[in-house]
């Protein structure tokens, strides 16, 4: 056949309709026809696949002692709904500017300490849940002194930790304490541990044990990547094991990290940072199953950058956005986003996105496998309010479907998903959803769920039985295919 005739056919199948186009493969930014109405400096996403988004005052000292109102996003439908949350004892408003948050086994948002005054900081006692069922506040017994910057983690226990923070008096809360309804007072403490910066980057280990990455906020304090043992008396002291071998260790703050997928794999890399003024390219992973656990040098980012976040895909990739070569400097913060590939050891750079975003900007995953971008805060009272939706290349792509699969898990459980595309089916995983701040999220993580056996549409797979893998609560559910293309996620709850 001659190229005039390639040709000819080629122009009779475009105008028959019968040519079949390729589906496309590249990924893209979106900027929505629609603004944020507060700054998002906090940001969960729910087990209702909406999306809770706070400031309390804001970084605006002007609006201390004022109300301050949270709203819930309803992505699908592009709306947004208002709450107020509780008053402390005096009558005021409880100010969650600045505070922690993990999610409970029952899907609530425990979100502990925030701001009590400015300049100096000085940290709110306060823990309130946040309901996606109600969508309101609830208060909570106060912790034993306040958290300003602090971090949360839930524990395979389902217990609450909370860590750091400035106190009520401003100073460096040095004091861990745990959070149970079982409690008498809601709150019991441990003596003092080492003087753990604030926003401590804190994954939990299938041991049990709490691993500080060196990713911080403001500073580490003198205080080296870790390993935290939790005692079983509340009258005994934590006890702390040296992590060694992290390059440009006193450029932590504002880094990410993240414990990459799967999980079981129990490997955690931090990602970039700075010092006060300029960022670090650095990457390092360690293996945490090892005897001694080390860093070591991974590949670079191919862009420098601080403020940024660190989000975990469903092709068990790790999405990198946000951030600036230069502390709070908008004008070096258009940065095009990488993607790490944990297989292969590699960076990828791919679509850049439209809005600059630095100090109080957060990321997180949602249900379909986008990523939301949000806020942005260079300087007090200004405030990026626009939204950016990024879709990987996989959003264009045929994607397998989930016919259904359990609401509910137990720990151990063989259970069954239906699919058309069992046959085609690589992985099935949980993957906890974010609870964001400050490039700090100690919630997300992506726990393999091994599959057994298969027909021609269905997959039996396995939950693993250790709750520090997945702690209780509720996670996405997908089934992600040979070629690397996830399903939408269901919404399951393991407990």
């Amino acid at each position: 056949m001659t190229e005039l005739q390639d040709k000819a056919m080629l122009l009779e199948q475009m105008e028959q309709g019968t040519l079949i186009a390729q589906a496309s493969t590249t990924d893209k930014w979106e900027v929505l026809p629609y603004n944020a109405p507060i700054l998002p400096i906090h940001a969960a996403l729910l087990r209702t696949g909406k999306i809770l988004f706070f400031c309390g005052s804001g970084n605006d000292p002007s609006r201390l002692n004022t109300p301050y109102n949270s709203v819930v996003w309803d992505v699908k439908n592009k709306t947004f709904s208002y709450q107020s949350p509780p008053l402390d004892s005096t009558g005021e408003p409880i100010d969650l500017f600045c505070a922690g948050h993990s999610f409970r086994s029952e899907g609530d948002l425990m979100v502990t300490g925030g701001t009590l005054r400015y300049d100096p900081f000085y940290g709110s006692p306060s823990a309130l849940f946040f309901d996606p069922s109600t969508e309101k506040w609830v208060k909570k017994p106060s912790m034993n002194n306040g958290r300003w910057y602090p971090t949360v983690l839930t524990l395979g226990s389902g217990r609450i930790f909370a860590l750091s923070g400035q106190d009520k008096n401003g100073n460096l809360n040095k004091q861990p304490e745990i959070y149970s309804a079982s409690f008498a007072n809601g709150w019991n403490a441990f003596p003092a541990t080492s003087s753990f910066p604030q926003y401590a980057h804190l994954f939990l280990l299938d041991s049990g044990k709490i691993f500080f990455s060196g990713a911080q906020m403001g500073g580490n304090n003198g205080v080296t990547p870790r390993i935290l043992t939790l005692p079983e008396a509340f009258t005994q002291k934590p006890t702390e094991q040296a992590v060694s071998g992290l390059q440009a260790s006193g450029s932590g703050n504002q880094a990410a990290s993240v414990l990459l997928p799967p999980a079981q794999d129990q490997r955690v890399m931090i990602i970039g940072g700075g010092t006060s003024t300029t960022a670090t390219n650095r990457v390092n992973i360690v293996d945490l199953k090892a005897t001694n656990p080390t860093y070591v040098a991974a590949p670079s980012l191919n862009n420098a950058r601080m403020h940024h976040s660190a989000v975990i895909l469903p092709d068990r990739t790790v999405f990198v956005c946000n951030g600036s070569k230069m502390s709070e400097d908008t004008t070096q913060s258009m940065l095009p986003a990488e993607i790490y590939n944990p297989a292969t050891n590699t960076w990828k750079v791919v679509a850049k996105q439209s809005v600059p975003r630095v100090y109080h900007s957060v990321a997180l995953l949602l249900p379909d496998g986008r990523v939301v971008a949000a806020g942005g805060n260079p300087n007090r009272t200004v405030n990026e309010l626009r939204l950016e939706i990024y879709s990987p290349a996989y959003i264009s792509r045929s994607r397998p479907t989930i016919g259904s699969a359990p609401t509910t898990l137990s720990y151990g459980l063989k259970f069954t998903i239906q699919t058309p595309q069992a046959s085609n089916i690589k992985w099935v995983s949980l993957i906890r959803p974010s609870a964001t701040t400050h490039s700090c999220d100690t919630e997300q993580r992506l726990v393999d769920v091994p599959i057994n056996s298969r027909s021609a549409t269905s997959l039996q797979a396995t939950v693993t039985s250790n709750r520090n893998i997945a702690p209780p609560g509720w996670y996405m559910l997908f089934i992600t295919d040979n070629n690397g293309t996830p399903s939408v996620a269901t919404w399951t709850r393991l407990f």
